[in-house]
């Protein structure tokens, strides 16, 4: 659980459905960091420490793929496992618009609708995996079964 103050739309669903996890703030005084300075500041192994990327079809449709900081998403590999023909990175104007989360503080828990979500197959190397909680400066340590059934989510190969 967490306090008031650092309740976000992803740790408000966690604590609904009474799925464990850990929250950790961390301070970036010297501005945005990336999720691998983030990982090394804390002491982490980068390979379970996800971003989340989320993704446009043409059609529309959005998808969330959830890979390690350290890798780069396949556009390629994504769009065969939605079963769709090509994706784009969505651009970052549309992110708080459509998540409801920012630019370095996207969750794939708790966004403002539910989207295909894929976990890079990475994750299950790990039995607790670190993605953002909700807004910059907060992630959370999940199980990343617990991940995987509270997005829908499913392990792919995303990465490049």
């Amino acid at each position: 659980m967490s306090s008031n103050k650092s309740r976000t739309n992803a740790l408000r669903m966690l604590d609904k459905k009474s799925i464990a996890y850990e929250s950790i703030e961390y301070n970036l005084e010297d501005g945005f960091t990336s999720g691998s300075d983030i990982a090394r500041m804390q002491g982490l192994d980068p390979d379970s420490v996800f971003k989340t990327l989320v993704t446009e079809a043409n059609t529309g449709e959005h998808f969330v793929c959830v890979i390690p900081v350290d890798c780069a998403l396949d556009l390629k590999k994504a769009a065969k496992y939605f079963g769709i023909k090509r994706l784009e990175m969505l651009p970052m104007k549309k992110l708080l618009p459509i998540t409801g989360y920012v630019h370095g503080g996207c969750s794939p828990i708790g966004m403002k609708k539910d989207f295909r979500t894929a976990i890079d197959e990475v994750a299950g190397l790990f039995d607790e995996i670190y993605v953002s909680g909700g807004r910059i400066g907060l992630q959370l340590k999940i199980g990343t079964h617990d991940l995987c059934s509270v997005t829908g989510a499913g392990l792919a190969d995303l990465t490049l």
